[in-house]
């Protein structure tokens, strides 16, 4: 209810997806700006109340019930549902998507938790991820989404938290076969970044010579040349820290929906929904690290 509260005053405004005078115009999103937005003059008369298409809609997300369900459930048509989705899903793209979730390192410092305190020049926590997607029928599109990793077609997007646990950066979602390194350079993330920061990154991410900060990042293990006693002991801090991205990212991917085959017929819009789901983890009222600020 208090997300609600929220954006109940922009919902006023919401424009909405129908069957008819649907138009797609390129988006200004900078972080986004291959996504289409959906714009329309028609505005029909509701079956729901805004809240409670609220409601359908973080059902969806969350529980994963398909359409036919959720339909049943609220007692309307199938392709209602859809439309109210639709409508949804782009709604709160623009809405959580037009706040500046990237904080300055004086915001970071302000609220850096007390185990970060040997890398307090951290402002941001990165780590990968990747959603499961039908096998579109182009071989040569199998083969550019086929993950080595997951052994299966996959949609690879990345996230980054500040060290209090807030997400403060997320990627459009890229095919299965990009690499880390890649990923990194098209996530659009580098501008953001200065001399005077760090970015702590998982052992794949070997951006050193991308960016113009300092990176931390746990060392690879060579069999010939074991760590010396302070490389271990740097490497095991570093993995510990970074263990607070990978738990907001299995916050986010709790969401049922993305614990299936992502259907191609929704993946004109899988990077809207995936970033509605990762700014939504923002306004839960559990501290990820309880050292920091309360989320």
């Amino acid at each position: 209810m208090y997300f609600w509260r929220l954006i109940e005053p922009a919902t006023r405004k919401i424009v909405r997806v129908t069957q008819r005078s649907l138009v797609q115009r390129p988006s200004n999103h900078s972080t986004h700006s291959d996504l289409p937005e959906l714009t329309q003059i028609h505005r029909p008369a509701r079956c729901l109340q805004p809240i409670d298409e609220l409601f359908l809609f973080l059902m969806y997300l969350s529980l994963g019930l398909n359409q036919k369900d959720l339909g049943h459930r609220f007692n309307i048509h199938q392709s209602t549902v859809s439309r109210i989705i639709n409508t949804w899903v782009h709604f709160l793209y623009s809405v959580l998507g037009a706040v500046c979730i990237w904080l300055s390192p004086e915001e970071i410092k302000a609220d850096m938790p007390q185990v970060f305190r040997k890398y307090s020049d951290t402002q941001v926590i990165i780590d990968r991820t990747e959603l499961k997607c039908q096998a579109p029928s182009s071989l040569l599109l199998q083969s550019e989404m086929f993950s080595r990793y997951k052994s299966h077609t996959t949609m690879k997007g990345m996230i980054g938290i500040a060290p209090n646990g807030a997400v403060t950066f997320v990627s459009s979602l890229f095919s299965g076969s990009v690499s880390d390194e890649e990923l990194f350079q098209r996530s659009g993330i580098i501008p953001l970044l200065d001399k005077d920061m760090a970015v702590m990154v998982d052992r794949g991410f070997t951006v050193e010579d991308l960016v113009p900060c300092k990176v931390y990042r746990p060392s690879f293990r060579n069999e010939r040349e074991p760590f010396s006693g302070g490389e271990e002991h740097k490497t095991q801090e570093i993995a510990r820290l970074r263990i607070h991205v990978e738990r907001v990212n299995r916050r986010i991917k709790e969401n049922q929906l993305f614990h299936t085959v992502i259907p191609l017929s929704i993946a004109g819009s899988i990077n809207q929904v995936f970033t509605v789901a990762s700014l939504l983890y923002n306004y839960q009222n559990k501290p990820l690290v309880k050292s920091g600020v309360k989320l």
